[in-house]
C-alpha cells in the first residue's frame, strides 16, 4: 500500500510504551564486550526475533502468546490489509541460541577477523524449519532452526516382562532344536498366541512418557566465504526465495542460497587507483517483491536504484536519488554528515527510508529529486560538528525501520533516545522515548579519548562514539503488527539491554 495523506490524517498518533526488557544484568555483574549486541531482526510474521552479539552468538526469541501463523491460509495481500487489535501485548520468550562465528585469522593478509555478528536476515520458512543468514566481517553462514519435542519418561518398570515381538525374536534366536509350526502370516504359533494374549506392557510404558518442552536444533547448512576483500556491511534476501546479496564498502555480490562456492559480482565501485576513491557503499537492500530491483546507498548521500535485468554489471543506476534541496552553504563537514548509514524499503516497495547523521528521510521511488519528508534528528548538533569530528562521533551510524503499514518510522539517537515519527500524524518533531528504566539518569558528556582505526577513508569510519555514553543503534519493525525492538548501547559498565515497545 502507498502512504496516503487521507489515511494518515484519519489515524491518531500512537502512544508507545515499553513492554519487555531483555538482557538485564544482576547487581555487581560486569559487562563483557562479547555480550554487546551488534545486530537484530524480526522474522516477517513477527513470531521470531533474532539477536546477534559481538561474541558471534545468535539468540532467538519466540512469540508465545499466539502467533499470526494461524492466518496462513490468507494471501499476503489479505494479511497486509488486516487491522490487528491487541487485547494484550505480545510476549517473547527465549527459544534457543547458537555460536554462529568464531574468531579467525587471515594468514595471507595478517588480519584478525572478529566473530562479531554484523547482520542477520531471516529467509523463507521451508517445511516448518526457520532459516537465517548471519555474517561477520568476511564470512556468511546459513543456519537451519528446526523445532523438536524433548520427551522424558516419568516412570519405568526396572524389570519389565519380556513379551514383545522383538523380545520373542531375540529369545528364539538362541534356542535351537525346536521346530514349531508356523502360521500363514510368517509368525510362529507360539508368538501368535502370546501376541493375542494382550500381555504387552508397552502401552503402559508409553502412557508414562510426557512431553516436557519444545526445543530447537540448529545446524549450519551453508558457508559463503572468501568473496569480500573489505568488511561486509549488508546482506539482504531476495523475494524469489533463492538468492541474496552481500555488500562491502566497494562491491555487491549476488549469491544463490544453495550454492556456496560461487557468487556473481554485480556492482564494483573500486577504482583502478584507490586515491581516486570518492564514495563507498554503506547499505544495500533488495526490493520487497520485485526480484530484479535493489537499492544501495553511498557515503555521498546518494541512493542508487538498479535493475539487474539491464546488464550483468549494474554500475549504472536506473534511478539516482539525491536531495536537490541541500544545495546551500557547504562546509568541511557537509559531505561527512550526508553519508547514509541505513536504508529500508517500505512493504509496498513504493517508498525508501534513509538515515544519515542528521536526518531521517522518506523517498518516493517515483520522485528522485528530493525526499517527500525529512525528519530532523540531530539538528541541534550543527554548532558542535567540529567537536564531534575531533572525537569521531560524527562517524557514528544509526539504523532506521518502518512499520508494516508504512506510516510509522523509527531511528535511534544519543542519550539513549528513540525517535518515532508518523507520516501525516502528529507533529514534525515526532515522539522521543528514552530506552531506560531510569529516565531521570543524566548522560555523561565526557569520555576518555580513543585511538582512531584506519579505514578506506574518513567517510567509512567504524562505530566510534565519544562524548555521549549512550547510543541507540539497532532497530527492527516486525512485518504485521506495530512493535519496535531496540538495542541500547552503553560502552560504560552499566548494561546492554534490549527493549520491546508497543503502542
Amino acid at each position: 500500500m502507498t502512504l496516503s495523506t487521507e489515511h494518515s490524517h484519519s489515524s491518531t498518533p500512537l502512544d508507545w510504551k515499553f513492554s519487555q526488557v531483555f538482557g538485564e544484568r544482576a547487581p555487581g555483574e560486569d559487562l563483557q564486550d562479547v555480550d554487546i549486541i551488534s545486530s537484530m531482526g524480526f522474522e516477517k510474521s513477527g513470531d521470531y526475533l533474532a539477536v546477534g552479539d559481538r561474541g558471534g552468538r545468535v539468540v532467538i526469541f519466540e512469540r508465545k502468546d499466539g502467533k499470526y501463523t494461524s492466518n496462513g491460509h490468507l494471501s499476503r495481500n489479505e494479511l497486509e490489509q488486516l487491522d490487528f487489535s491487541f487485547t494484550s501485548h505480545p510476549e517473547f520468550q527465549y527459544k534457543t541460541e547458537f555460536q554462529s562465528h568464531e574468531p579467525e585469522f587471515d594468514y595471507l593478509k595478517s588480519l584478525e577477523i572478529e566473530e562479531k555478528i554484523n547482520k542477520l536476515r531471516w529467509c523463507d520458512t521451508q517445511n516448518g524449519s526457520q532459516f537465517i543468514l548471519s555474517t561477520n566481517d568476511k564470512t556468511i553462514k546459513l543456519w537451519k532452526v528446526k523445532e523438536h519435542r524433548v520427551k522424558k519418561v516419568k516412570e519405568m518398570n526396572p524389570n519389565p516382562p519380556v513379551c514383545s515381538e522383538n523380545a520373542l525374536l531375540a529369545e528364539r534366536s538362541f534356542i535351537s532344536g525346536q521346530d514349531n509350526p508356523s502360521v500363514g502370516n510368517g509368525y510362529l504359533l507360539e508368538w501368535t498366541e502370546k501376541m493375542g494374549s494382550n500381555t504387552f506392557p508397552s502401552l503402559e510404558v508409553h502412557s508414562k512418557i510426557a512431553d516436557i518442552e519444545d526445543t530447537a536444533r540448529t545446524r549450519c547448512r551453508r558457508v559463503y566465504a572468501h568473496a569480500h576483500d573489505f568488511n561486509i556491511n549488508s546482506i539482504s534476501t531476495n523475494s524469489d526465495g533463492e538468492t541474496f546479496i552481500s555488500a562491502d564498502d566497494l562491491r555487491i555480490n549476488l549469491w544463490n542460497i544453495e550454492i556456496s562456492n560461487q557468487c556473481f559480482n554485480i556492482i564494483d565501485m573500486k577504482p583502478s587507483n584507490m586515491e581516486d576513491l570518492t564514495e563507498v557503499i554503506t547499505s544495500a537492500e533488495f526490493h520487497p517483491f520485485h526480484c530484479n530491483l535493489l537499492a544501495y546507498s553511498s557515503s555521498r548521500g546518494f541512493i542508487h536504484l538498479v535493475d539487474m535485468r539491464r546488464s550483468a554489471l549494474c554500475d549504472h543506476s536506473a534511478i539516482l536519488f539525491q536531495d536537490g534541496g541541500s544545495h546551500g552553504f557547504k562546509s568541511f563537514f557537509t559531505e561527512i554528515i550526508a553519508s547514509i548509514s541505513d536504508i529500508k524499503f517500505s512493504n509496498d516497495g513504493r517508498h525508501i527510508l534513509s538515515r544519515d547523521y542528521m536526518n531521517l528521510k522518506l523517498w518516493d521511488s517515483h520522485m528522485d529529486s528530493s525526499p517527500v519528508a525529512t525528519f530532523k534528528i540531530h539538528d541541534h548538533l550543527h554548532p558542535k560538528l567540529c567537536e564531534l569530528y575531533n572525537n569521531d562521533s560524527i562517524f557514528d551510524k544509526f539504523d532506521c525501520c518502518l512499520s508494516g503499514d508504512g506510516i510509522h518510522f523509527a531511528t535511534g539517537s544519543y542519550s539513549n533516545l528513540l525517535r518515532i515519527f508518523s507520516h501525516g500524524v502528529g507533529g514534525a518533531e515526532g515522539i522521543t522515548i528514552e530506552a531506560s528504566k531510569n529516565s531521570n539518569r543524566k548522560p555523561l558528556r565526557d569520555a576518555a579519548p580513543r585511538t582512531r582505526r584506519s579505514s578506506l577513508s574518513n567517510l567509512t569510519r567504524g562505530l566510534y562514539r565519544l562524548g555521549w555514553d549512550l547510543q541507540l543503534f539497532f532497530l527492527s519493525f516486525p512485518f504485521f503488527f506495530p512493535c519496535i525492538i531496540q538495542r541500547a548501547f552503553n560502552l560504560l559498565p552499566s548494561g546492554v539491554q534490549t527493549y520491546l515497545l508497543f503502542p
